[in-house]
């Protein structure tokens, strides 16, 4: 069950990120419209304190993936937030797509680990300086074939079997990887404004996926929670140790 007893400080928190703008009425999938507030100017306005209750226990799961070990892809297929979800992934050490999809990743995993596998052999040739024995042209041929792998695959070489869960910006943009999860079961955290169809998701948070600062926030709010399980965990291994 949701929790409804919002904080009033975290729903100011949404309110100046801009949390609460959803897209026109006309765009409104259906399984988000107990989430809209009101609607002015023919734009959906999304309640907050719902939106809080679901970021909450979204956090919750995602404390309990970390407290046990497990993994959280983050994916984003949108440009302008990218770079800031590799860095966001890359500081809790998580694995994570931003840019295109590339179909198969979880359908067809070990294929991909076959691409992945051939990207970390030729970093390590080229780190160690093996690379001397091929001709100038081979090795441009070589240093064109890392650049294309570390694109498609240099998120997830730290991700040696599917992850845990997923966690998706805007799960219309990205319902490739939403179907592929699905599929094989695996959960999905997925920040979604009212034009997605949050049946498909395991924790939707339906808030603004399109502002910056809107999907920054529940970002920052992910790390937050991972970290703090991450720490559970190790607090709980050293107690066991201490006794």
């Amino acid at each position: 069950m949701q929790k409804t007893d919002a904080n009033p400080d975290t729903v100011k928190a949404l309110f100046e990120a801009g949390a609460h703008f959803g897209y026109s009425k006309s765009k409104r999938h259906p399984t988000t419209a107990k989430y809209v507030y009101a609607t002015k100017n023919n734009v959906d306005i999304l309640d907050l304190e719902k939106v809080s209750g679901l970021a909450e226990n979204a956090m919750t799961f995602i404390k309990t993936i970390a407290s046990e070990g497990k993994q959280l892809l983050f994916v984003t297929g949108k440009k302008d937030v990218s770079s800031k979800l590799k860095d966001a992934a890359i500081k809790i050490d998580q694995p994570y797509v931003c840019g295109r999809w590339i179909g198969g990743t979880l359908t067809n995993f070990e294929q991909i680990q076959k691409r992945v596998n051939r990207l970390e052999d030729l970093r390590t040739q080229k780190e160690k300086g093996l690379l001397g024995k091929y001709t100038k042209k081979e090795r441009l041929m070589i240093d064109r074939e890392i650049d294309k792998l570390e694109e498609r695959f240099g998120g997830i070489t730290n991700m040696k079997k599917r992850p845990a869960a997923l966690f998706v910006i805007d799960s219309k943009f990205e319902e490739v990887a939403v179907a592929e999860a699905n599929k094989n079961n695996i959960p999905i955290i997925s920040i979604c404004s009212s034009d997605c169809d949050i049946s498909k998701v395991t924790h939707p948070i339906v808030a603004n996926d399109s502002s910056i600062q809107s999907i920054m926030y529940f970002v920052n709010e992910a790390l937050a929670a991972y970290e703090e399980g991450t720490k559970t965990a190790k607090s709980e291994v050293e107690n066991k140790v201490v006794k």
